[in-house]
C-alpha cells in the first residue's frame, strides 16, 4: 500500500512537472549570472535549475548541521568515557 502511495505521488509530481512545461513552452527569461547573462532561456530550465541550486543549498546546510552534531556527540562521548574511567 505505502509503495503504490510513492509511486503515485512520484507519477503526480512527474505530470506536474511536464504540465509547468508545456502550458510554458513559449516563453523565454533573461537570466542574469552576475559574469555572464544568458537570453532567450526557456522558462522551464529556468525553474528547474532553481529547484537543483535550492536542493545543493540545502544538502550543503544539512551536511554542515550534521557535521556539527556528530562533533558535538562525540566530544560529549568521550567525556563521558573519561568520567567512567576516573571513578571506577
Amino acid at each position: 500500500m505505502s509503495r503504490l502511495l510513492v509511486l503515485a505521488g512520484l507519477a503526480a509530481i512527474v505530470a506536474l512537472g511536464i504540465g509547468f512545461a508545456i502550458a510554458n513552452r513559449g516563453n523565454e527569461a533573461i537570466v542574469g549570472l552576475g559574469f555572464v547573462t544568458l537570453r532567450a532561456v526557456p522558462v522551464a530550465f529556468v525553474a528547474f535549475g532553481g529547484m537543483v541550486v535550492g536542493m545543493a543549498v540545502v544538502l550543503a546546510a544539512g551536511i554542515h548541521a550534521d557535521l556539527r552534531v556528530r562533533r558535538l556527540l562525540r566530544e560529549r562521548h568521550m567525556t563521558a568515557r573519561e568520567g567512567e574511567s576516573l571513578l571506577e
